[in-house]
């Protein structure tokens, strides 16, 4: 309406005739540029979603790609994709500078063309037609050009944002069957299941669970049991409603609770986890404490149970965790208990608490259905279902599987015969085999659990300092100083082409003037040839502008306006270059940063904390604070120019403008005070969203089983609004500046016409044109030039975040001048001597005056109560955190090692097996160090080889998020082969084998045996049997040796803390234990005496760790 009033009136009250409309295709074409924006900003959003995900990843897994030495790897994935973002940004940029040089030059362009053919087709100028004209251009030039343009842009943004919303809520939902059935009129609660199949994916052949039937009444225990992939968890999912029947009936009496496999606990207080939305009952309260072991950690705790829990438990051991989810579950006063595995994160000792006070104490008289790898208490189950490949093999009574025939006591002892081991290669390959087509797809949106990253035990008992604090996120204050805009701009460019930018600026604007000027310069003379041709009282209009030399002056007003649209384009282009080269160089910094600082960084700040920085923050300098710097800069450039050209017509000007100016530096300052900060809060209060949302994603299944969905919902919404408050309120500060600044603006005008009144005998018109014609232009302009202002200084806050995040404490160099041989090291023989170590500084010393020297090729079981200091062992050794003392490997001290020359000649598998986004050939070799054939040979060792080979691209399949489309049993297998691939002389293997069966622990221990028997082995475990056999058994107490000697030697003395531990097993699994330690004694002995001694003899150091 604007544009077409402005040519509206031009065409009836200054032309009057057409030569106006000659410049209306070059503001027609200015609004065609967003819809271009729009599909570059479609193929930007993906990228960036994609970018977002894979930092998730690495955030999540930090630890073991730490551990790997994978930081390169990862630094070149994220590189990839941010490239491919980059270049779209760019372009995206790239149109928005032609946008931004249009709002500059576009109106001097249409003047150009209408004031050329208006004088072309013999028609004269004069100042009344000129300015009139000039105002009327002025007027819509922010609409036309700046307003309009990013309206389009955003409305074309906002419905690739809404079509991305609807795919996502068109999605499919899980239809609830909600198995659980009205209360009986006996109230007795039960679970009921006939003849169950079920899918994950139908499109695979096999289905998850065949005819699975079964039944469980109050005060019974179901025990679950069956090998990796076996269909367990699923079982679980379908009672819980999460996997739908295709087939068969489910009846559910009572209300449903749920422990999940691997414990998920959300920030928030330890009580607050426990009790879950439930009102607080002191006694029940403390004895679930106590039935879950949990009542001596409170007490140590410094606040008890009311400290505070970190994003992902980070300030939890993995034990904790695990007895805090099955407190929760059990405080819920449900009716039916799911319990998937709860009794695997912790020692045989806490196992057995939790099984005879909790799961057979205060639960007994429930249903309850156990998954279960600890066999041992299978004896005291009412029920006994094993599971394989989905089918149900058998169902009865301990004793009564016994008597079956059914070989069930080759799941607890299935290392006794040599003959199980063939046929544990012909089903371990089945069974994956098998589980790959029931599990190759079923998580890979369904997983609640595949982005955790457990950590390493700290203690059951934990001692109170142990405890890590949650950091509150760091919130500036103050102004934005001058140091951090030179830092932003110095990322971009360096000082050479800021100078040449500061140049462009300065000749856009002087043409953009001159370019008026002369116009006004050009009208004063015809004026003054027309005054002259006036004769008695009467005007000869005779075609005078002929008199003039027509072809001088719109050759210097062509020259000035090419200049105008040279000097725009260029200085636009270029700026928006250097921003954006500047938001890529402060992501990568910021990325660097994160990749090299100690991970106590990431046990103290939440997912979403990260992950803010390098969403919200780095989509501000990639999109927004480039557009708005230089419009601000522009703006402000023609606001200077317009109190130039007004001073200069009216000098006197001057002395009204200095109190408005004075009255504008104190309501900016004003104004920045309180906006700047409402900035700051409105980024801070982002972070919790984020970190919410994560966390409920990770727990979904675990929120629907309790039935706390509307609950997590209002918390979302509370976090949400909270956020919102905060934008609000930086909105309406925003608008409350404008009131003031058209106030000022107004006063100025007003000082502008009255003043050129006041001299009017003195001035010409044309000058008194241009600067009344400026000073209403001033109106739009200025408001909205120091609003912008205003927003650059604030979107700084997010350049000051991430900056923040680039000035990180690093990490010991990765690479240091000192190298260490190539075949380091050879032997694999590890020293500590007086090592002391802590997580943190002034943290308290978890290892305390360790003294120890591993021998090559020996085999140490590392055991002790959890918390004792054995993953504190690990993580020294790998200087996760730089230990104080020395640590020697093979004659050469770790500390004076570059970190990735030390980490990857060590080799580890982690507790939780983490895979990542990428090919199965990057997952196994990110540097491309193997052919094919050791790929698949190390596979084919692991028996995976058949699983790969049935995916559709084998070597190159992509894997989903955190590899959540293979089971957890699998991705262990993955990590296995990793080690072997690397072939170092040491390897770690950190409780890798606590959520795997027997049949797959006893594969995985069995490739350890042969394949590095030449290597330095640490494992830390739950399960005696795996480190029974070992050369040595370090006991570790409180981060102290307390004994260390052959098992055998210890099981001979009852009051060795190994004997302790052994017996806490039971009679029956000690008295194997017992057996197989004299076994391997006297087989080591036999050895000894054939074995020649001398060089030859060295080897690898193997030591396996069992948390007790």
């Amino acid at each position: 309406m604007q544009l077409y009033g402005a040519f509206n009136s031009c065409e009836n009250t200054v032309f009057r005739e057409k030569s106006c409309i000659t410049g209306q295709p070059t503001n027609v074409s200015v609004p065609h540029l967003p819809l271009c924006l729009s599909l570059l900003r479609s193929k930007t959003a993906t990228l960036t979603d994609h970018r977002i995900r894979l930092m998730n990843e690495v955030v999540s897994g930090i630890r073991i790609i730490k551990m790997y030495a994978w930081e390169k790897p990862f630094s070149a994935l994220v590189d990839e994709v941010r490239r491919k973002e980059i270049s779209k940004i760019m372009s995206s940029s790239y149109l928005r500078g032609l946008n931004m040089a249009s709002f500059f030059s576009a109106s001097k362009v249409i003047l150009f063309i209408t004031f050329t053919v208006h004088v072309l087709l013999g028609n004269t100028i004069s100042a009344s037609r000129v300015f009139v004209t000039v105002s009327l251009y002025s007027a819509v030039r922010l609409t036309v050009t700046l307003f309009f343009p990013a309206a389009v842009e955003k409305l074309s943004e906002s419905l690739v944002s809404i079509r991305r919303i609807k795919t996502f809520l068109l999605l499919d939902e899980i239809v609830k069957h909600n198995p659980t059935l009205p209360e009986t009129k006996t109230k007795e609660s039960s679970v009921e299941i006939q003849d169950l199949v079920c899918y994950w994916d139908k499109s695979l052949d096999a289905p998850t669970l065949q005819r699975v039937s079964l039944t469980v009444k109050p005060g019974q225990l179901l025990a679950v049991i069956g090998p990796v992939g076996a269909g367990k968890s699923s079982l679980l999912s379908a009672i819980l409603g999460e996997l739908l029947p295709d087939k068969g009936v489910i009846k559910v009496h009572g209300e449903l609770t749920y422990a999940s496999q691997q414990p998920w606990v959300f920030p928030g207080t330890i009580r607050s986890n426990i009790l879950f939305g439930k009102e607080m009952q002191k006694q029940k309260y403390e004895r679930v404490l106590r039935a879950c072991a949990l009542k001596r950690d409170m007490e140590l705790l410094p606040q008890g149970d009311l400290t505070i829990i970190g994003d992902r438990g980070a300030t939890l051991s993995g034990g904790q965790k695990a007895r805090v989810s099955l407190a929760r579950t059990v405080y819920q006063d449900a009716d039916v208990y799911l319990l998937d595995d709860p009794l695997s994160a912790v020692d045989a000792e806490v196992g057995r608490h939790l099984f005879e006070q909790c799961i057979c104490g205060i639960l007994k008289k429930s249903p309850r259905i156990l998954v279960t790898h600890q066999l041992q208490y299978l004896e005291a189950a009412d029920q006994i279902l094993v599971l394989k490949e989905g089918h149900m093999v058998a169902k009865g009574t301990f004793l009564e599987l016994q008597k079956s025939g059914l070989d069930f006591t080759s799941l607890l002892k299935s290392e006794e015969e040599d003959e199980l081991t063939s046929a544990l290669d012909t089903s371990q390959d089945s069974t994956l085999r098998s589980a790959r087509s029931r599990t190759i797809s079923q998580n890979s949106s369904r997983s609640q659990t595949s982005s955790m990253q457990s950590f390493q035990d700290i203690s059951d008992s934990l001692p109170a300092e142990q405890v890590q604090t949650v950091a509150e996120e760091s919130r500036s204050d103050g102004t934005i100083g001058i140091r951090l805009y030179l830092k932003y701009l110095i990322a971009g460019a360096n000082i050479l082409l800021l100078l040449g930018i500061i140049l462009l600026n300065i000749l856009a604007q002087v043409s953009y003037i001159l370019q008026d000027w002369w116009l006004a310069y050009w009208a004063a003379k015809q004026a003054e040839l027309n005054v002259a041709d006036t004769i008695n009282g009467s005007i000869s209009h005779i075609n005078t502008t002929q008199e003039l030399d027509l072809t001088f002056y719109l050759s210097i007003y062509a020259g000035l306006t090419g200049a105008t649209l040279l000097f725009g384009f260029m200085r636009s282009l270029i700026m928006f270059n250097v921003l954006v080269r500047a938001a890529q160089t402060l992501h990568n910094r910021m990325f660097n940063s994160i990749l090299r600082t100690p991970v106590r960084f990431f046990d103290v700040n939440p997912i979403g904390r990260v992950l803010n920085r390098f969403s919200k923050d780095i989509g501000q300098l990639d999109s927004m604070l480039p557009w708005t710097f230089v419009d601000f800069i522009q703006v402000f450039l023609q606001i200077i120019g317009v109190i130039a050209v007004a001073a200069s017509v009216i000098p006197w000007i001057l002395i009204p403008v200095i109190p408005l100016l004075i009255a504008f530096i104190f309501l900016r300052r004003y104004f920045l005070q309180t906006s700047r900060d409402v900035k700051r809060l409105e980024s801070t209060t982002r972070s919790p969203v984020f970190s919410h949302l994560s966390s409920s994603l990770q727990g979904l299944w675990t929120i629907r089983a309790f039935k706390a969905a509307e609950r997590f919902q209002l918390a979302f919404d509370a976090h949400q609004d909270l956020h919102s408050g905060a934008w609000f309120l930086f909105l309406t500060t925003s608008r409350w500046f404008a009131v003031r600044l058209d106030g000022i603006c107004a006063i100025f005008v007003t000082i502008t016409a009255f003043g050129s009144l006041l001299i009017q005998n003195n001035t010409e018109a044309g000058s008194v044109g241009l600067a009344l014609s400026y000073a209403v232009t001033l109106m739009g302009m200025f408001q909205w030039g120091v609003r912008q202002s205003a927003e650059v200084e604030n979107m700084m806050t997010s350049v000051e975040r991430v900056v923040e995040y680039t000035e990180l404490e690093n990490e010991a160099p990765w690479e240091t001048e000192k190298r260490p041989p190539p075949s380091w090291p050879s032997k694999g023989q590890i020293t500590f001597d007086q090592v002391n170590f802590s997580y943190y500084p002034d943290g308290p010393v978890v290892l305390k005056n360790m003294t120890a020297t591993f021998r090559p090729k020996e085999k140490v079981g590392i055991v002790g109560r959890t918390g004792a200091g054995k993953s504190s062992l690990i993580s020294a050794l790998f200087r996760l955190a730089e230990p104080k003392g020395k640590i020697v490997v093979d004659s050469l001290q770790i500390s004076e090692l570059g970190l990735h020359d030390l980490r990857q000649k060590m080799s580890i598998i982690p507790q939780d097996p983490v895979l990542f986004t990428g090919t199965m050939r990057k997952n196994l070799d990110p540097f491309s160090q193997h052919s094919d054939q050791d790929l698949w040979s190390a596979l084919e060792e692991v028996q995976l080889k058949a699983v790969v080979e049935e995916l559709p691209g084998r070597l190159e399949t992509v894997l989903a998020e955190s590899g959540s489309n293979f089971s957890l049993g699998q991705r262990q297998l993955v990590c296995l082969a990793r080690a072997i691939l690397r072939r170092n002389r040491i390897l770690i293997i950190d409780e890798a084998t606590a959520n795997v069966d027997h049949k797959t622990d006893e594969l995985i221990q069995r490739t350890i045996r042969e394949k590095f028997r030449e290597c330095t082995v640490l494992t830390i475990a739950h399960r005696l049997n795996t480190i029974i056999d070992s050369d040595r058994i370090l006991v570790m107490n409180a981060g102290q040796i307390h004994e260390c000697d052959t098992p055998y030697t210890l099981l001979q003395n009852p009051e060795s803390m190994f004997f302790k531990m052994v017996q806490q097993t039971g009679k029956a699994e000690a008295a194997y234990l017992l057996q197989t330690a004299k076994q391997a004694h006297l087989n080591k002995s036999q050895t000894s005496l054939s074995a020649p001694e001398g060089p030859n003899a060295d080897g690898t150091l193997i030591i396996f760790e069992t948390a007790l």
